[in-house]
């Protein structure tokens, strides 16, 4: 139940990225949040431990020269099981960054000083 729901999280937040009006953190800010999304994650100080290791899975069965459905002998099912898995990584890493940023938001200290600006 749990991965069905972070699935249909994953491919909401892809279909929103693609479909926004540019709300939310750019794909430059997302992109550029991964490496200290996974080194926090690393350190204990994140909790999307299961998520970043899913995303990192995901991403070497793409790169893997090994397939669980291969294209020389399975050409469209082939090509359709790495096609849902880079899609559901596209809306795998939206989701888990802005959930990451906002995370990374609030936890620097905002600091008010009162008085006049002259």
């Amino acid at each position: 139940m749990a991965s069905t729901m972070g699935r249909a999280a994953a491919f909401t937040a892809l279909w929103r990225a693609l479909v926004a009006n540019r709300e939310g953190p750019s794909i430059g800010t997302r992109l550029a949040a991964l490496p200290r999304m996974v080194w926090q994650t690393l350190m204990g100080r994140y909790d999307g431990g299961a998520r970043v290791l899913m995303i990192l899975g995901g991403a070497l069965y793409v790169v893997s020269p090994i397939d669980l459905l291969p294209e020389a002998l399975l050409l469209l099912p082939g090509l359709l099981d790495d096609a849902f898995i880079i899609a559901w990584l596209a809306g795998a890493i939206l989701s888990e960054t802005e959930r990451f940023l906002k995370w990374e938001d609030a936890r620097v200290p905002r600091v008010v000083i009162d008085g006049d600006v002259a």
